[in-house]
């Protein structure tokens, strides 16, 4: 028996006799058990332990009496309700049947009549209940059990009692209250003063599925289903079943209306309009819901090219007033076609400009260089800007005339007019995210995770803007408000879990404001990112930039937004209002085996979201990240049967190092350095809590060298985490250790010298150290027996040949082909062991698209009903 079963069984003992476990449902967990005194079978369910927490028992059971005294025949009545030994439980019959969803899942759509029959049922208990002052607010299939034919509801009042015992403190769960599907569009949008009619519509739900054979609104994403549930019109039940009648149709649609006050007033009149064949709507939509047409054109549906023709006449007066107040909402793509390939990299790879008819790109072209390209909205082609080769993060000036970016471990701009680009100031590695402000200062967060950093636009030494807190998240993805009295940013300890937060120039204070990732303000409104899955959603919510607070909810805006593993949104929004993104997923990537002749081996798994592949000690196998959105686990890969098998299931898990002798892999989770056998046999060992990246082994496999986000390289023994030690700990970015594998050299990258190169030093005293590159490098891995030693330049993938058996000599460098791969801050390749083989991450084709929006901010308006 499990534990908490018995533990369950155990502080119930005088009461019930557990005796299996039944399933699992939103809020918790049920049991089938015999009530020892009424000598009958009950269900007990015991609510989810983190929600337990939060709602406490005293409070908890207070709250459920009220549920208690609902006496229907369709309603599953409340026996017993209590806490034992921290668990909070409540105990209603046991049904021995079949509950709607069961139902709906092997029949798919039920006959009219007993579809008709079951609503009417349901809506005769509602009506009990709401006389009674009591909303069940989770109405849904799983909730209505069918016992000897009869309907009945089950949890009611749960849901309200678990509300009311919380009060505003169901967020720290985790959870809502409710079902996605079933939501009513003033539940989804979070109003607290549910009323009857919010049930009405659950239940008007639950009938156009058992009509249809689906709700009435679906989607990839819980984010999803809710945006289209307050901003989209669900089919009409005739158009998905034309033997539907009309008084019937005409019913289910006043129940699904938008505005509660619309609805019927009361579940009574909704079962009666249901029997009633004269009952028809007062409007032409007697029919069922219709759809309402959205102000759309053909451009939407048309690549670029086309959709240019078609328009570029009516755009000119626009383009020259930069003015979008007189033309209706307009959308087109933006998809590159003079043979160039969006590309997207770390942060986000596209900007709008102020005035939003500038959109700035970063792209690689057909001979595979990577350049920022501008592209004039009301031109067909984009143009590379002279001196952005690699670069990355672009942002515009205030004034549009000036486009900033990342470079060779600088920040530096460009005026658009010409001329070449000038350093604002180094920046240590990487960065996550960069916005110029009003006040000629821009904002950035350096990749070490040392929170913000604010800098003049004409340069100087940046000063920091905020400090993390340890084990709370870093610091990114900022942008500075245009009133200059601060900043959003993301606190970021990783998706989904990210916040926005705000901080104050003047105060330095921060504040928490929703959770998300990626913020924008553009007229009063605070715009972000939420991850799920393998896509993204786009939220809004009303923000006052002067007191930098939000000042109501969030509402849905869009599905379908890039949102990359990081919390980086692939979206801009200029000033005027328009607005661009990236619509599909940043999952596009595949690895590769490529030969020492760069000849490519494709290899059949799906694409995804890979980080650091590593090759198993025999070769026969390499394991990797893999994952998408805010999820990644890690997976094996045997080359020779093709065998793609995850290793990992919870947590987001990263990066990994195997064993010498292959049996296990170490990998980096959420929760400190974790280990596996490498056939997933066996349980998990939780070998440190420090949250540092395994990169090599050290002397003997008797410590592992990692490497910190601080951008230092660490030393740390295998028997404890006390004796761990930072081996370069400096101002500068020291990355992607590689020990040699007699253990006595270390290959590492530096910025020391203003760009990455490859260093060789002696290990573990440090001494003796070799510059091996001299045009840049990144990602230095020695060969098996130690012979060569592997790195990633501009020029392409280098072999330097190696001598080790006097010391350390260096033949000469030879590139052995182009290097197109995506890189990492680990090591985002492997070298097999016959030195003749490598796994790579390849960027496959596609899927998205660049969407461009004009006059978005009426139609981000209208959904923020103003």
């Amino acid at each position: 028996m499990p534990a908490i079963t018995s533990r369950l069984s155990t502080a119930l003992a005088d009461r019930y006799k557990i005796e299996r476990h039944l399933g699992e449902g939103g809020m918790a967990t049920v049991y089938l058990a015999h009530d020892l005194k009424h000598d009958r079978k009950v269900a007990v369910k015991v609510l989810r332990p983190e929600l337990a927490a939060v709602l406490g028992a005293e409070r908890f059971v207070q709250e459920i009496k009220t549920t208690a005294n609902l006496q229907h025949p369709h309603i599953l009545p409340l026996f017993d309700s209590g806490e034992a030994d921290s668990f909070l439980y409540y105990v209603m019959p046991f049904i021995d049947g079949e509950t709607l969803r069961d139902k709906l899942n092997r029949e798919t759509q039920l006959g009219i009549d007993e579809a008709v029959n079951i609503t009417t049922a349901i809506a005769d208990a509602l009506d009990y209940a709401h006389r009674n002052n009591v909303i069940h607010r989770d109405i849904k299939p799983e909730n209505i059990l069918l016992h000897d034919g009869r309907p009945m509801v089950a949890d009611f009042g749960i849901a309200l009692a678990l509300s009311a015992a919380a009060g505003g403190r169901m967020t720290e769960t985790g959870m809502s209250l409710g079902t996605p599907h079933y939501m009513s569009p003033e539940q989804a949008t979070a109003e607290k003063d549910l009323t009857n009619r919010s049930d009405i519509y659950s239940l008007g739900c639950v009938l156009y599925e058992m009509l249809t054979g689906e709700p009435p609104h679906t989607g990839g994403s819980a984010q999803a289903i809710i945006m289209k549930i307050v901003t989209d019109e669900a089919r009409p039940v005739t158009e998905l079943r034309k033997s539907v009648p009309s008084h019937v149709a005409a019913a289910t649609a006043k129940s699904l209306e938008k505005l509660a006050a619309d609805r019927f007033e009361s579940a009574a009149k909704f079962a009666e309009a249901l029997t009633n064949p004269a009952f028809t709507l007062p409007t032409t939509q007697a029919a069922g819901v219709a759809a309402r047409p959205e102000p759309r054109t053909v451009m939407q549906w048309l690549p670029w090219g086309l959709a240019t023709v078609a328009v570029g006449a009516a755009l000119v007066g626009w383009f020259t007033r930069g003015e979008p107040t007189s033309m209706r909402v307009t959308r087109f793509y933006a998809t590159p076609v003079s043979g160039e390939r969006f590309e997207s990299a770390i942060g986000t790879s596209l900007v709008l400009s102020p005035d939003g008819t500038r959109l700035v790109y970063l792209a690689r072209s057909e001979s595979g260089e990577v350049h920022l390209y501008l592209r004039e909205l009301d031109q067909l082609d984009g143009t590379p800007i002279p001196g952005t080769m690699n670069a990355s993060m672009p942002f515009f000036s205030p004034d549009g005339k000036w486009l900033g970016f990342l470079a060779d471990q600088r920040l530096r701009k460009v005026s658009l007019a010409g001329g070449p680009p000038i350093t604002i100031t180094p920046v240590p590695g990487d960065m996550r995210g960069v916005s110029w402000g009003p006040d000629g200062f821009i904002v950035f967060a350096p990749a070490t995770g040392s929170g913000l950093f604010r800098v003049s636009d004409i340069g100087g030494e940046p000063e920091a803007l905020t400090e993390t807190v340890p084990d709370s998240g870093d610091h990114r993805w900022p942008f500075a408000l245009p009133t200059g009295k601060g900043a959003l940013f993301t606190i970021f300890p990783g998706l989904p879990e990210a916040e926005i937060a705000v901080v104050s120039y003047e105060t330095g204070h921060v504040a928490r404001l929703v959770d998300g990732t990626n913020p924008l303000y553009v007229d009063g409104y605070l715009v972000f990112g939420q991850a799920e899955g393998a896509t993204g959603a786009l939220f809004a919510a009303p923000f006052d930039a002067d007191k930098l607070e939000v000042t109501g909810p969030p509402v849905p805006l869009l599905e379908g937004v890039v949102i990359k593993g990081g919390g980086a949104g692939e979206y801009s929004v200029s000033t005027n209002g328009s607005f661009v993104y990236v619509s599909g997923t940043a999952s596009d990537q595949t690895p590769v085996l490529v030969g020492r002749d760069g000849t490519e081996r494709a290899l059949d798994v799906p694409a995804g979201d890979y980080h650091m592949p590593r090759f198993s000690p025999d070769g026969r196998s390499f394991a990797l990240s893999n994952g998408s959105g805010s999820v990644h686990d890690i997976w094996t890969y045997e080359i020779a049967r093709g065998a793609f098998a995850r290793l990992t299931f919870e947590g987001t898990n990263w990066d990994l190092l195997w064993t010498v002798d292959g049996r296990r892999i170490i990998y980096l989770s959420s929760s400190g350095l974790l280990s596996r056998a490498a056939d997933g046999s066996g349980g998990i060992d939780q070998l440190s809590s420090a949250r540092l990246r395994p990169m090599s082994w050290g002397p003997e496999a008797r410590s592992i060298v990692m490497y910190a986000n601080s951008g230092d390289i660490w030393v740390v023994p295998l028997e404890g985490q006390d004796s761990a030690f930072a081996l370069l700990d400096n101002p500068y970015l020291e990355v992607w250790p590689s020990l040699s594998p007699d253990g006595r050299f270390l290959a590492y990258g530096s910025n020391e010298s203003g760009a990455n190169q490859i260093y060789v030093e002696e290990f573990p005293g440090l001494g003796g150290r070799r510059q091996v590159s001299t045009g840049g490098g990144r990602e230095p891995l020695w060969s098996r027996d130690g012979t060569e030693l592997f790195y990633r330049s501009p020029e392409g993938f280098v072999s330097v040949p190696i001598d080790l058996t006097s010391g350390f000599d260096m033949g000469e460098p030879a590139v052995l082909f182009d290097d197109q791969y995506l890189n990492d801050v680990t090591q985002a390749y492997d070298v097999h062991p016959d030195g003749d083989h490598f796994v790579f991450i390849k960027q496959v084709a596609s899927s998205t698209q660049i969407v461009v929006v004009l006059n978005w901010l009426e139609e981000l308006k209208e959904r923020m009903g103003n």
